[in-house]
């Protein structure tokens, strides 16, 4: 679907189009160049180091080995990570806070093989019918997430917070067009930037099994599979939700099924202070290169690595990043504005002009 080669960036229309020209090799060549241009325009005010690493959409496996071995080569007052998203292009802003993330694989067995459907139809578990009935249950009619226990960590956002959001500009038909979709759905009682923010949600990222090749074939499937994860909020335990969706599944499979749950990557959740004085050197450097002060926003997507570097090295990151929701971010034809690249770039240079 690439009307370009997707690892050969290429300009065109204003917009730099390639794999990762937002999420997030774009952004990581901004802070490449903002920090290049810092040093020729004499702006640095501190000491800088930099981690490159490419493990990110598997969950960052290494780097929390790595941060607890050298923890001395990484000692630093604020961490600076260009890996989100603003608003809109007339609305600048910051992120303040990252959901976590459960991510599981689910392996149903029934039978011993393929099953002809015509003489075992009806007698004989489906695999597949089994696991869609088992996460069809996982929500509820009001979108709540049935887990026992899955909720006795979440963090009501404060009705300060929750005021806060509801000034963000937003407009839901604008959204329900940009994704083609009629109606939106999700948690009663909360507003969409709500439930894609600071909610917990599930979500089946894949499902398959039995015959999906061309044509038709008569086949009760031996087994069926799927890839299923947790966006989490701030005070959820990756690990403690982990393990409540394992004994939630083992015990409400029926006995006419095998079923086996693989825990994969998971990641904290996280929230960073507003009166950080790196946060408000970040705060007018935005200011200074978009014309106009950013606001602070939690967004939906995780970063497992934010956690991990609070609770191993013990330092806060601010989140000053420069991706688009109309940039098609893991799509194909993903891109980002030349006018965003160049402010982006702007941005970090300021940040290091105010921050010592």
């Amino acid at each position: 679907l690439w009307k370009s080669r997707p690892f050969e960036p290429e300009i065109r229309d204003g917009r730099i189009w390639a794999r990762g020209a937002d999420d997030d090799k774009g952004q990581a060549m901004m802070q490449v160049k903002g920090f290049e241009t810092a040093l020729n325009l004499d702006l640095l005010k501190c000491n800088v180091k930099f981690i490159f690493e490419g493990e990110e959409e598997i969950g960052s496996p290494s780097l929390e080995a790595f941060c607890r071995t050298h923890k001395e080569l990484l000692k630093a007052d604020v961490i600076l990570v260009s890996d989100t998203s603003m608003v809109s292009a007339e609305t600048p802003s910051l992120t303040t806070g990252l959901r976590g993330l459960a991510y599981w694989e689910i392996e149903v067995t029934g039978p011993n093989r393929d099953l002809h459907s015509g003489h075992f139809g009806g007698a004989v578990a489906n695999p597949i019918n089994v696991l869609c009935k088992l996460m069809a249950d996982i929500t509820d009619a009001d979108g709540r997430i049935t887990i026992p226990g899955f909720y006795d960590d979440v963090e009501d956002v404060s009705p300060a917070e929750r005021e806060m959001i509801a000034q963000i500009p937003f407009d839901e038909a604008k959204y329900k067009a940009a994704i083609g979709v009629d109606e939106l759905f999700g948690e009663k009682g909360y507003s969409t930037l709500e439930r894609n923010s600071c909610r917990p949600s599930f979500d089946i990222c894949g499902i398959w099994g039995g015959y999906m090749e061309e044509g038709s074939k008569t086949v009760l499937p031996s087994k069926a599979y799927a890839k299923v994860s947790c966006r989490l909020v701030p005070h959820q335990d990756h690990g403690k939700i982990s393990k409540l969706f394992e004994e939630y599944i083992a015990r409400v499979a029926p006995a006419y099924v095998k079923v086996r749950v693989t825990p994969k990557h998971g990641g904290q959740g996280y929230v960073c202070p507003i009166d950080l004085p790196a946060y408000k050197a970040a705060e007018e450097a935005v200011a200074v290169a978009f014309g106009k002060r950013p606001l602070a926003v939690r967004r939906g997507g995780s970063i497992p690595i934010i956690s991990t570097f609070e609770q191993v090295l013990g330092i806060k990151t601010v989140l000053m990043g420069f991706g688009l929701e109309q940039n098609a971010i893991h799509s194909p034809n993903e891109s980002c504005t030349l006018d965003f690249f160049y402010k982006g770039i702007e941005s970090v240079a300021e940040f290091y002009k105010r921050f010592n």
